[in-house]
């Protein structure tokens, strides 16, 4: 069961080198983090983000040992069930007040979409307010989800794993990425040849390695620095 420790800018970006190097998907593996990311005082005094992630134990079960071991999976998915719960009902309760501190009027529900639980923000009819919280490229809705994301690990204890999204554009941006990730996948399956994706953020390059798992025989790694920082698929050496 490998363990490594990463520290990074980010506890999402701790997680994505960790991952990266291990040659895993967050579902194969355990994530604690020892420290969260703080800035410092005129940019001195900060500290980095540092994770502990291993990879969960693998190999053939048969009889009763097989019968435990899918005993205890089954706990441990309905632990982490009620743990998203949780975290969802303290990101929508700050998403809500947050809101109504800003004098607007939205909606926001909890909905869970292709295994990831969401606080959905949704817009009145006809209103140009919603544009301005999404934000040129998505950068206001990724503000409110360092807020929240920030917001539920001090009060839960745990990484936050709750989506705050606006009007799907969360959603439709992921299938996006994820649609895009396997097209390139199947191109550097095909060709051989190593590609590079155009940059990203830790949250949207982690859905560029998961997708790219799922195909035999390839890698993923993450150069430069952020913003800046990107994708490469090539072929497993």
């Amino acid at each position: 069961m490998p363990e490594i420790e990463k520290s990074a800018g980010s506890v999402e970006e701790a997680i994505e080198a960790a991952l990266t190097e291990l040659g895993v998907s967050e579902q194969e593996a355990t994530i604690e983090i020892v420290q969260e990311e703080r800035s410092g005082f005129l940019g001195r005094g900060g500290q980095p983000a540092i994770v502990r992630v291993r990879t969960a134990a693998r190999g053939p079960a048969r009889g009763m040992v097989a019968e435990a071991a899918e005993d205890a999976a089954g706990d441990d998915v309905a632990g982490d069930d009620v743990a998203v719960d949780e975290q969802a009902e303290v990101a929508e309760a700050f998403v809500r007040g947050l809101l109504d501190s800003m004098g607007v009027d939205f909606e926001v529900e909890v909905n869970v979409s292709e295994g990831v639980t969401y606080v959905d923000i949704w817009g009145a009819e006809e209103s140009d307010e919603i544009g301005i919280l999404i934000g040129r490229r998505g950068h206001t809705v990724d503000s409110l989800q360092e807020l929240v994301r920030s917001h539920v690990q001090h009060r839960t204890g745990e990484r936050c794993r709750v989506q705050v999204d606006v009007e799907d554009y969360r959603k439709r941006q992921r299938s996006r990425i994820v649609r895009h990730a396997r097209e390139v996948a199947r191109r550097v399956t095909k060709t051989g040849r190593t590609e590079s994706l155009e940059p990203m953020n830790a949250y949207e390059r982690k859905l560029v390695h998961d997708a790219v798992a799922e195909f035999n025989g390839l890698e993923t790694v993450s150069e430069g620095e952020d913003p800046e920082r990107f994708v490469v698929v090539s072929r497993r050496r």
